[in-house]
């Protein structure tokens, strides 16, 4: 029997800032003539994001007001890793907890104390005692919770998480697992005209993503995703092409122009790797939650399997208005599925790619399934997300709550 990913809520940091903005800040942070300014904004422009929201509101703003970066003409001295790990600490709890509160949400009846595993992912920071002893703390978890951290793993590291989280579940019909990534990639802003640097710079967001899976789908009506079936690909000519290092004054993303030729290389044997075994086939799936790495990654995958800007819409969207959020994003994707699922929907396959370092390309097939009960909440009602702010303790920053 599958295991079900249901619930999934989202937040976002206070600060949302405008993809021009942004633009307008690297550019002077890189002190950039004429010509490379019409060059960067150019970029800005065709990324597909119009905003992108992080935890440090200096990419809004002009140099004097910044609040991180120092206010000096060079941004020297520039903010070390230590730094950027102290915000990370500050930042990440509060984020991570009001995206679980959204989830919990939805599901009522689920209580803090039931949950049985805790998944935490995240790639942009650590410290011990780390995000998911706070966690255990800040939500009242149980203290023998078991607790599994996927770290430093890249965009594809959520769906390790949902692997694991079905494995608990395949094992353990009684398990509750909850899932929470939080990546707060603007810390890692890199003062560098390299091309890997200007391109990564261009589409990295921060945010945050929970998901509860468990051995039933939801009750009351509201849509589950049956986990099928995973396959994982590599790529090790993309070795060079997408990495993740940490060094002096943060952590560093290689992301070379030839990834979209690697994926391109390697998309079709990938969704031939997980669907050869199963009863479904390709021209069966009209669902989609693509990983939007960037907007070339999403059109070099329509090309290759034959799909249409529709077919890939959740992702588009969720690129549009968060950008790339690293291991949070394909959650985001598959909420957006859920939302827009509608009792037709029933039964159908949904295909969901990510990819990371290696070059790794991760593979889910799932299915949309309707609650184990048709009673209480509407379909709808069951799906409109919850908008509004939550503040864990005075102190804490405002945060966009999905």
């Amino acid at each position: 029997m599958p295991s079900y990913l249901g619930a999934i809520g989202t937040a976002n940091p206070l600060h949302r800032i405008a993809q021009p903005q942004i633009a307008d800040f690297m550019a002077q942070a890189l002190a950039l003539d004429e010509h490379d300014t019409r060059k960067l904004r150019a970029l800005y422009r065709v990324s597909g994001i119009a905003h992108r929201y992080s935890v440090v509101p200096d990419y809004g703003r002009a140099n004097g007001e910044y609040t991180f970066f120092p206010n000096t003409p060079d941004l020297e001295p520039f903010p070390t890793v230590g730094q950027r790990m102290a915000v990370y600490r500050r930042e990440a709890l509060p984020l991570a907890t009001a995206a679980v509160r959204a989830t919990l949400r939805q599901v009522p009846d689920v209580a803090p104390a039931s949950i049985t595993h805790l998944v935490t992912v995240s790639c942009t920071g650590m410290y011990a005692p780390g995000l998911d002893i706070e966690l255990v703390q800040a939500l009242g978890l149980r203290p023998d919770v078991r607790r599994t951290c996927v770290n430093f793993m890249g965009c594809y590291a959520a769906m390790n998480a949902v692997k694991l989280a079905d494995a608990f579940c395949r094992a353990d019909a009684t398990a509750r697992v909850l899932i929470v990534s939080v990546e707060l990639c603007t810390l890692h802003f890199q003062k560098s005209p390299g091309e890997d640097h200007l391109v990564s710079n261009a589409l990295f967001g921060d945010g945050a993503a929970a998901g509860l899976v468990q051995a039933e789908p939801l009750p009351n009506g509201a849509p589950s995703l049956a986990l099928q079936a995973f396959h994982c690909g590599l790529e090790p000519d993309g070795h060079d092409d997408m990495a993740w290092h940490i060094n002096d004054f943060g952590f560093e993303m290689t992301l070379s122009s030839y990834v979209p030729k690697l994926i391109q290389r390697g998309i079709r044997h990938l969704t031939d790797g997980l669907l050869n075994s199963l009863p479904v086939q390709l021209a069966d799936i009209r669902h989609f939650a693509i990983h939007p790495g960037g907007r070339k990654i999403l059109e070099t995958i329509e090309a290759e399997l034959g799909l249409t800007p529709d077919d890939n819409r959740h992702a588009y969207h969720v690129l549009r208005d968060y950008g790339n959020m690293s291991s949070a994003t394909v959650l985001f994707v598959l909420r957006e599925v859920l939302a827009h699922s509608s009792p037709a929907d029933y039964g159908a396959p949904v295909l969901s790619f990510a990819f990371g370092p290696g070059l790794t390309m991760e593979a889910m097939l799932l299915e949309i399934s309707a609650g184990s009960a048709l009673a209480g909440h509407t379909h709808e009602q069951a799906l409109t997300p919850a908008q509004s702010t939550f503040t864990q303790q005075p102190s804490a920053p405002v945060l966009s709550v999905h």
